[in-house]
C-alpha cells in the first residue's frame, strides 16, 4: 500500500474496498513539496449510509455481539502488534500526508499501537456492580456498548486521534465509522487495512473519506449514528453538538485550546524555556494542547523571554534531504495564511514581534516559531486558537494575577506550571479550569495512554484515553431480580 505505487485509494466499507459513489476524488497534497501524493474519494451522503448500515448490521450480529470480550482484546493486541510490525509503510504514508520529522512520525505510530495494546488488555475488564437492597432481591448493573459510534478525526495528528477513540469503542463492543479529515486520510485506511489483517469481522471498523461540509456532515446527522467522537475547532463542534441534539446521541468533544505556561521565578528558567519552546512549535504549533500563552512573572520577564527568543532562533527546519527536523511545514496554504493574518491583527494592536513572524521562505509552508510580546490581555491573539507556532507573552507579579490570566480565556484544555515551590504549583493546579495540568513538564511520557484527557469550557467535555474513556463508550443497565423462596 505504498504511495508511490498506489496513488488512488478507497472507502472501506463493510469489509470491502469501494470508490465513492459519485467517483470523485480528492487530492492529498504533501505539505512540504507541495505535489499531489494520493487522490482518495470524496465520499457523499450515500456513502455515508452505506458504511453506518454496515456498522449497524455488524452490531446487531450474532457474531460480534456474543463474541467474547477477551476475544476482542486479542483482536486488538493483534491490531498492536501489526501496526508496529508495519511501521515504516504507515511512516510513509502520513509523511506524505503531514511532512512532520522521523521522530515524531514514529511516536505517533507507537502511540496508536500503544492505544490497541492498552484497550485490547481491559477489553474483558468491563465491569458492572452489585447493589445492596433488600434480602429478596438481587440488584446490579452491566455496561454495554452504545451501538454505532461515529470518529471525525481532525489532520494534524491523524493516525493516533483516530486509534485514540477507536480501539476503546471496540474494545466495549462498539462498532464504528471513521471520517478522517480530507488533507490527511491515507493512515486511517491503513488501520482498516490493519484491522481486518487482525481479524475484526466485517462492518466493525468503516472509513469514509471525503469533506467535512459532505461527508463529515451526512456522518453527524445520521440518526442511526449512536456517538459522535470529534477532535477539531470550538465552532465545528458546536455546529456537531445541535447535530446530535437532533438524534438524541451522545457526543465526546475535545476542542480548541489556548494554553497558558506559567513561569514562576523560582522555576528551573533554561528546562522551562526549553521544553516551552518544543510545546509550541511541535508540529509547526498545530497541537490542540500547544502552550500557545507564555505567562511569566514580571521580575524574570526579560530574561526569559531572551530564553526562549534565543531557543527559537536554534531550532532547525525541513529540508528534503532531513528526516529529522524540529519545524515542520504547516498544513495547507489555508492554513498558513490564517497564521499570517494574525500577525498583521498582531500588529494592529500595538504587539511587538521579538522573533518570527513570518514564512521562511517564499513559495513553502514553512513558518518561523513567533514570539510576541505587549499585546493587550483582549487581543485575539491572547483569545483565539492560532494553530501555529505562535507564542504570546503576558506578565504578573503575584500568584493571584498568574491564575487570573491562566483562566483568563474561554478554554481549558491544558495548562504548564514551572516553579520549585510544590505548594505552589499544587494551589495553582487546582483553581487552573483546565482538564489537564503538567508541573515543570509539558507533554505525557510515552504519549500518556493510561491518562484521562479532555477539556473544560470551550475545549468541550467527555475524557478520552485511561479507564476513562470506556464510559464514554458504554451505557449503564440496572438490573433488579426478584428472589422468590
Amino acid at each position: 500500500m505504498k504511495v508511490q505505487s498506489i496513488k488512488k485509494f478507497e472507502l472501506f466499507i463493510d469489509g470491502e474496498w469501494r470508490a465513492s459513489g459519485s467517483g470523485e476524488t480528492i487530492e492529498s497534497i504533501n505539505p512540504a513539496t507541495l505535489e499531489v501524493v494520493a487522490r482518495i474519494p470524496r465520499g457523499n451522503a450515500e456513502d455515508v449510509d452505506a458504511a453506518v448500515a454496515a456498522a449497524r448490521q455488524a452490531f446487531e450480529s450474532t457474531e460480534w455481539r456474543e463474541m467474547l470480550p477477551a476475544k476482542r482484546g486479542r483482536i486488538l493486541l493483534r491490531m498492536a502488534e501489526l501496526i508496529r510490525e508495519k511501521k515504516e509503510e504507515i511512516l510513509e504514508l502520513e509523511r506524505a500526508d503531514t511532512a512532520q520529522p522521523r521522530w515524531l512520525l514514529e511516536g505517533g505510530v507507537e502511540l496508536a499501537a500503544r492505544y490497541f495494546e492498552y484497550y485490547g488488555g481491559v477489553a474483558d475488564k468491563i465491569q458492572g456492580e452489585s447493589i445492596p437492597l433488600r434480602a429478596d432481591y438481587l440488584d446490579y448493573t452491566i455496561r454495554e456498548p452504545l451501538g454505532v459510534t461515529a470518529h471525525v478525526v481532525p489532520w494534524n495528528y491523524p493516525l493516533q486521534i483516530a486509534s485514540r477513540s477507536v480501539a476503546p469503542a471496540i474494545a466495549a463492543g462498539n462498532t464504528v465509522v471513521v471520517k478522517p479529515a480530507e488533507d490527511t486520510s491515507l493512515s486511517a485506511l491503513k488501520l482498516a487495512e490493519i484491522a481486518t489483517e487482525a481479524g475484526l469481522p466485517n462492518g466493525v471498523i468503516n472509513v469514509v473519506t471525503g469533506y467535512g461540509n459532505e461527508a463529515g456532515q451526512a456522518l453527524v446527522s445520521h440518526k442511526d449514528v449512536d456517538h459522535i467522537t470529534f477532535t477539531g475547532s470550538t465552532g465545528t463542534g458546536t455546529h456537531i453538538m445541535k447535530c446530535a441534539a437532533d438524534n438524541i446521541a451522545s457526543v465526546t468533544l475535545e476542542l480548541g485550546g489556548k494554553s497558558p505556561q506559567v513561569v514562576f521565578s523560582d522555576a528551573d528558567l533554561d528546562e522551562a524555556a526549553q521544553i516551552i519552546v518544543r510545546s509550541i512549535t511541535q508540529n509547526a504549533g498545530q497541537t490542540c494542547v500547544a502552550g500557545s500563552r507564555l505567562v511569566v512573572q514580571k521580575s524574570i520577564q526579560n530574561e526569559f523571554i531572551q530564553r526562549v527568543s534565543e531557543a527559537m532562533e536554534k531550532l532547525t527546519f525541513y529540508t528534503p534531504s532531513s528526516e529529522d527536523y524540529d519545524v515542520s511545514p504547516v498544513i495547507s496554504e489555508k492554513q498558513i495564511n490564517r497564521i499570517e493574518e494574525y500577525m498583521e491583527i498582531a500588529i494592529q494592536e500595538g504587539g511587538t514581534i521579538i522573533t518570527g513572524g513570518k514564512r521562511k521562505e517564499k513559495g513553502t509552508l514553512l513558518f518561523e516559531p513567533t514570539l510576541i510580546n505587549d499585546l493587550p490581555v483582549d487581543s485575539r491573539l491572547i483569545q483565539e486558537e492560532i494553530f501555529g507556532p505562535v507564542l504570546v507573552v503576558q506578565t504578573f507579579e503575584t500568584i493571584d494575577e498568574a491564575l487570573e490570566l491562566a483562566n483568563g480565556t474561554e478554554y481549558g484544555l491544558a495548562a504548564g506550571i514551572y516553579t520549585s515551590d510544590v505548594n505552589k504549583a499544587h494551589w495553582l493546579a487546582t483553581r487552573i479550569r483546565s482538564g489537564f495540568v503538567f508541573i515543570n513538564n509539558y507533554g505525557t511520557p510515552e504519549g500518556g495512554v493510561e491518562m484521562p484527557f479532555g477539556g473544560m469550557g470551550k475545549s468541550g467535555f467527555g475524557r478520552e484515553r485511561g479507564l476513562e474513556a470506556l464510559k464514554h463508550y458504554t451505557q449503564v443497565k440496572n438490573i433488579a431480580l426478584k428472589i422468590k423462596k
